[in-house]
């Protein structure tokens, strides 16, 4: 749709495990495992990341190595193939040297050995289970976190060498792998997406919005983003050097991805928009640009309260659409200072899910819907349709006056991920599956999907209230629960799934 900031590629180390004594006496399985470890370097490369194999660690001294490796080139991840029974020894070094998070891949080449024919050296090609006992018993001991993805290979041919069929890619085990092995690859790309973006901060937060308010030094502590903090000054400096051309530029762009309201809202607020308003918002548009632009921005949060007839009001009252827009080309923006729910949104669009900034609307019991939304900013890229464009009256709350954005997330499954803060000061992700339905909303200039949950509307609040989150949250396309856990677990941050 837009040309969007380019994401990094996370690092993902890998390697296989065997013992060094099994060379010798079993020909040809050395070979055959680091077969295996390559096979899985390919699938994961195809997940859009770095990838670095190190080859097999069959002793303390390859770990050892195989450690300063992964330091080296600045994983993000390591995968751990356990490919064949080996002493835990030989693995704790990988990970006491290098810090990167750990998947242990206990992945079997066959969903069934041939018991007729099986020598030892057969099984030992499909006994990768054997020691990931041994393994966790190890760096539960050793402080190290870990975690593990149990299935099939997901061969789609069977090694020469092999006794028995190997080709399992068809079979649910090996999706099932493989799809979390995605997700935490996923996972890791968030991760080191984070890791020095730099998150603006633009103005202040809505006065007594006590859920808003953020400690900068603890974000940047648990997230690894930059906080620039921003003037309205900054902003306006940029305003002054927009030309006619680019804010007949930006009309253009404008006009071809919104619908522009006609009068015939419900709301007599929220009416069509005028050739002023439509200006103006053009004009901000190119002037919020032109900031991303200079400091370099990967997200946003914003939200100013001028005093009346004040330039920066008149300024404030055009940002909607372009925070839209910047939304849309991967540049996340939150208002009301919400630098938590920024995050989130950051999350999802990472991941290309989307991201929008919502809150509560109100509770349809006809329909056990509740509807969700905001007057803006939207994220375009999961919309039903396009946007509409309404000229508002008022913005209810704030100060002055502008063009909003009217639309709903498309219908199907979506996940909300809400980020809060605890008494500890640590971030918390909360995340709730659910259905985005195409159901009547109102006509008065704002975001609103009508979203049905798995339980009632009062058991689902019932529940989510009790999480103490903030009151606003993020909407994504798809179910990724599991997902946004894995981002969670990789960024150590508390989690909690609602049903």
């Amino acid at each position: 749709m837009f040309e969007r900031k380019n994401l990094k590629k996370p690092k993902i180390g890998i390697y296989s495990m065997g013992l060094k004594h099994y060379w010798t006496q079993f020909p040809g399985l050395q070979e055959r495992l680091i077969e295996y470890g390559k096979f899985i370097t390919e699938k994961v490369e195809q997940f859009g990341a770095e990838v670095y194999y190190y080859g097999l660690v069959d002793c303390e001294q390859e770990g050892e190595k195989a450690g300063e490796y992964f330091n080296e080139v600045h994983a993000d991840l390591v995968l751990a193939h356990s490919a064949t029974y080996v002493t835990s020894a030989s693995i704790l070094p990988v990970h006491q040297i290098c810090n990167a998070p750990a998947v242990v891949l206990n992945l079997q080449p066959t969903a069934r050995i041939n018991y007729q024919k099986t020598t030892t050296g057969e099984w030992l090609a499909h006994c990768g289970a054997c020691p990931v006992p041994e393994i966790s018993n190890a760096f539960n001991r050793a402080g190290i976190k870990f975690r593990v993805v149990n299935g099939l290979l997901g061969l789609d041919y069977t090694p020469e060498i092999s006794m028995t069929n190997e080709a399992t890619a068809e079979r649910p085990e090996a999706k099932r792998a493989w799809k979390k092995i995605e997700e935490w690859v996923l996972a890791a790309k968030v991760k080191c997406n984070l890791r020095g973006a730099r998150f603006g901060f633009l103005g202040n937060t809505y006065s007594g919005m006590l859920d808003m308010y953020s400690d900068f030094t603890m974000f940047q502590a648990q997230t690894g983003a930059h906080l620039q903090v921003l003037e309205m000054c900054d902003l306006d400096r940029h305003l002054q050097s927009v030309t006619e051309e680019e804010i007949a530029e930006m009309r253009k762009e404008i006009e071809e991805f919104f619908t522009i309201s006609e009068d015939a809202a419900a709301d007599p607020l929220a009416q069509k928009p005028t050739d002023a308003q439509m200006d103006w918002s053009a004009r901000v548009a190119v002037a919020q640009e032109k900031l991303v632009k200079e400091f370099d921005l990967d997200a946003l949060t914003y939200y100013y309260h001028g005093a009346p007839g004040n330039h920066y009001e008149e300024l404030q009252g055009g940002f909607i659409v372009g925070h839209s827009l910047l939304t849309a080309k991967g540049i996340p923006c939150a208002g009301e200072g919400d630098l938590k729910t920024c995050l989130a949104m950051k999350v999802c669009d990472i991941l290309g899910k989307g991201g929008s900034f919502c809150e509560i609307v109100t509770v349809d019991y006809e329909d056990n819907t509740i509807l969700l939304g905001h007057d803006g900013p939207f994220h375009l890229e999961i919309a039903k349709g396009k946007p509409i464009l309404r000229g508002m009256g008022l913005y209810h709350g704030k100060q002055g006056t502008g063009v909003s954005v009217e639309a709903k997330v498309r219908s199907g499954e979506i996940t909300n991920l809400g980020c809060t803060q605890t008494i500890d000061g640590k971030l918390k992700f909360i995340i709730t599956e659910a259905e985005s339905t195409d159901r009547e909303v109102m006509t008065i200039g704002n975001t609103q999907t009508p979203v049905k949950f798995k339980k009632d509307p009062d058991s689902y609040m019932d529940e989510w209230f009790c999480e103490s989150p903030t009151h606003h949250f993020a909407m994504s396309i798809g179910h990724h629960g599991l997902l946004y856990e894995k981002v969670a677990d990789l960024l150590e941050v508390p989690s909690v799934t609602l049903d």
